[in-house]
This record gives C-alpha cells, sequence and structure tokens, in this order.
C-alpha cells in the first residue's frame, strides 16, 4: 500500500500491483492479521509515551502525515516478524525508532542490496 500510494506515475503504479499479484498467486504475500494490528497499536502507544517522556510530560506535535506513516511502518514491522522476515528500508529513523520497543529483524537497503 505504502509503495503503491506513493508512485511517481501510473505506470510505476501498475508495477507495484503485479508484484502484488504475483505474490498473492504463489501466496507469498505478507498482510497483517488480528494479532498484527494489536501488537502495532500497542508499540504506537509506547511510541507515544516515550515522545511525551522525553519532552517532559507533553508530546511534541508532529509532521503532517507522520503518525499514519508510523503506524504503516508498525504494520509492516510485525507482520514481517510474524514470517520470521527481515524488513529492508531506507527508512532508517522511523524503524530504528521502532526497534528500541520492538526487536525484528532489519536492514539497511543500500547494504542489503549489494
Amino acid at each position: 500500500m505504502e509503495l503503491m500510494a506513493s508512485a511517481k506515475d501510473e505506470t510505476q503504479r501498475k508495477v507495484y500491483e503485479r508484484v502484488y499479484r504475483a505474490y498473492e498467486k504463489d501466496n507469498s504475500l505478507i498482510v497483517p492479521d488480528d494479532d498484527d494490528w494489536l501488537i502495532a497499536s500497542r508499540v504506537l502507544y509506547w511510541l507515544s509515551q516515550g515522545r511525551r517522556r522525553s519532552s517532559k510530560g507533553q508530546a511534541p506535535r508532529l509532521k503532517p502525515g507522520a503518525s499514519q506513516r508510523m503506524a504503516l511502518d508498525m504494520l509492516i514491522t510485525v507482520s514481517a516478524k510474524s514470517y520470521d522476515a527481515t524488513v529492508v528500508t531506507e527508512n532508517w529513523d522511523d524503524f530504528k525508532a521502532i526497534r528500541h520497543y520492538y526487536k525484528f529483524k532489519l536492514a539497511k537497503g543500500s547494504e542489503f542490496f549489494k
């Protein structure tokens, strides 16, 4: 969803959709289940409480869309962990913040795809 939503154009979006269909067809598509949603909400709560503590009780304002992106990142994380998969990303800061509260396999894309 995150890749398709941020595709630069219709051609790229269609490529992502074809990849989705291929993984769906061979039953290797990783999607969040009920427990993943519950774990994601728990860790998002811990992240917000951590921001509040580090700001002495007043959680700092997030940039527009930041909480939605973090929620998507959390769902990616818990879904990947449930399959013992590694999250490969260049969005390092958000996933490192998640990793503080929830242990999972993480790799930088630029190092993973060398």
